[in-house]
């Protein structure tokens, strides 16, 4: 049962249903499924996408069943998994929902996982937070996710001083578009980044698209460029062998540590590919050839990209107050070919961040009888802060997807998937010593405590 608000707006209703329920079955082997969700019409704001978009919830919901069958049949927990994980030599596998994964290894990003965290000598530690009068808790979410689809339209033109601008329908709120696009095109083209610009979001100068969202620019918007560096190379071909003064089919393109050029094969002659989009806009050009030095491209893929993981946590918590305190925290994701390492894991920390917020804090109040909201500002909306989280341990296995030429797989989205069910697996673990086995986000120190208090009271 989904609530969207007073109104439908957008895309929201996509949420509970089509978008989020593609991952009901996991990472796992599942041969069906089924699933019936029901949107209703509130008092409450209307939702809207928003990192993620329904993606954690569903893995939320199955990774809390696993763990559930795990309890009821007496199983650990990894080894449930283990035995029902889609394999790295099935791929390309095709699950009951429709999606059909490329790339990935599963098994081994869940097993790095606990290996980083020392999973297997989890218990000594729970003993030593018993012996201090608190309860110590162990969760852990395998995950998949859908991402890069939609379309993007980009257009890379070099102007007459030989300074590359790309023009993007993207436009960034703090992913770092400018340094990701930047590098992908020196790397193909062999220009230094100095001589790259970036201009976000202005339809007008590359046409309409349909912008940012989905975990998709590295993949989608990336892919363009590389098509538009692709387009640059064999006009700039052709130029080059103009002023070189060889047959088209004798020059090659290369980029080395002096840079980009063009080279006549088996021979020391070249021009820089910066000289050569300099001459573009020059009068001397070979027949047939129109000035300037560009390309454009409008990409929609056909087919998604899968990041994958596996997080893992640790919690202590005060069975006199309830209060939890997220005392570790560490994933081993794959995202396929990374291109920028230091951004691609601030992504993930940030939706980490979100996750462990609406695990362990975030929550709206209203009013029981009249409906007022209670929680209407950040006086009230408890949102995690540094204190409340611990650093971040971080592993990657990088399986290059198949479905985009640069191997790439989105990462915005996969911090927060995975963290929902890896946090709350850990506080129920914890209070399972004291006979606590459900307990819905968020797990505020009030819910608990009187999760607590109504097991005692069951026990008599």
């Amino acid at each position: 049962m989904a609530n969207t608000g007073a109104y439908a707006t957008a895309s929201a209703l996509t949420i509970p249903t089509t978008g989020g329920s593609r991952c009901i079955t996991g990472v796992y082997a599942l041969p069906c499924y089924h699933l019936e969700t029901r949107v209703a019409y509130t008092n409450t704001v209307p939702v809207a996408p928003y990192r993620g978009a329904g993606k954690p919830e569903f893995t939320y919901l199955i990774e809390r069943l696993v763990d559930a069958a795990a309890r009821e049949t007496g199983r650990d927990r990894a080894a449930l998994r283990r035995l029902n994980l889609v394999r790295a030599e099935a791929m390309p596998y095709t699950t009951p929902v429709g999606l059909v994964f490329d790339s990935g290894d599963f098994a081994k990003n869940m097993d790095d996982a606990l290996a980083l965290t020392g999973y297997a000598a989890f218990e000594p530690r729970r003993a030593q937070a018993a012996a201090r009068g608190r309860l110590r808790g162990y969760g852990f979410a395998v995950y998949q996710e859908p991402d890069g689809y939609y379309d993007s339209h980009v257009r890379a033109a070099f102007d007459a001083d030989g300074v590359l601008s790309l023009y993007t329908t993207a436009q960034a709120n703090g992913q770092g578009h400018v340094t990701t696009f930047t590098q992908m095109v020196s790397q193909k083209l062999g220009l230094p980044a100095e001589r790259i610009r970036v201009v976000q979001g202005d339809s007008d100068r590359v046409g309409v698209a349909t912008g940012t969202g989905g975990s998709r620019e590295t993949t989608v918007t990336g892919t363009a460029f590389v098509h538009c560096a692709q387009a640059i190379v064999e006009k700039g071909r052709l130029i080059a062998a103009h002023r070189l003064e060889a047959p088209a089919a004798d020059i090659e393109f290369v980029v080395d540590d002096i840079g980009g050029a063009f080279v006549i094969a088996g021979t020391d002659r070249r021009v820089t590919i910066g000289a050569v989009a300099r001459a573009a806009h020059s009068d001397d050009l070979p027949a047939g050839i129109e000035p300037g030095l560009e390309a454009s491209d409008f990409y929609k893929p056909t087919a998604y990209s899968f990041p994958s993981g596996c997080h893992a946590c640790e919690v202590e918590i005060d069975p006199e107050s309830g209060e939890v305190a997220l005392v570790a925290y560490s994933a081993v994701n794959d995202f396929g070919v990374v291109v920028n390492p230091p951004l691609l894991e601030g992504q993930v920390h940030g939706g980490v961040a979100q996750g462990i917020g609406q695990a362990l804090f975030e929550q709206l109040l209203h009013d029981p009888d009249s409906g007022q909201l209670l929680s209407g500002s950040f006086m009230d909306y408890c949102l995690p802060r540094a204190a409340e989280l611990p650093l971040f341990g971080w592993a990657r296995n990088e399986v290059p997807c198949k479905t985009n030429p640069l191997g790439v797989k989105g990462c915005g989205e996969s911090g927060c998937t995975a963290s929902l069910a890896a946090v709350v697996s850990a506080v129920l673990d914890a209070l399972a010593v004291r006979g606590v086995t459900q307990l819905d986000m968020p797990a505020t120190a009030e819910r608990v405590w009187r999760a607590l208090q109504d097991a005692d009271l069951r026990k008599g």
